[in-house]
């Protein structure tokens, strides 16, 4: 069965330097209803984290070099968390993710590279 990486992008910051503890909470209820979703459709899933604050990243340009604090690319959107889940069915997969979509963060779905197409 294929699995998909589920990209939640926009201000993951503005989760705990601008909203209040309701705003937090309600925006976790969303979640919620997200993964209630995926459970009820059939989708699983199989990993996934939140992410901290882009402060807290740590970076290495490319070709390698220096590591530094912070993020690697100044930007207003940032990668906030993910989850990997496992389906058959894309499209159900897509519906559910505009429960979170709705909370103003942007989604980006992909497909992980299947291990049986890496060369031996």
């Amino acid at each position: 069965m294929p699995e998909y990486t589920v990209l939640i992008i926009g201000d993951a910051d503005r989760w705990w330097t601008s909203m209040t503890m309701q705003e937090r909470a309600d925006g976790y209820a969303q979640y919620a209803r997200f993964n209630q979703a995926l459970a009820e459709g059939g989708h699983e899933i199989v990993g996934g984290a939140e992410l901290t604050r882009t402060s807290d990243a740590r970076a290495i340009p490319k070709g390698g070099g220096e590591v530094t604090d912070g993020p690697y690319a100044e930007t207003v959107e940032s990668v906030g968390g993910y989850y990997q889940v496992r389906t058959d069915d894309l499209e159900g997969l897509l519906a559910c993710c505009q429960i979170i979509a709705a909370t103003g963060d942007g989604i980006e779905v992909r497909p992980n590279v299947d291990p049986a197409d890496r060369p031996s």
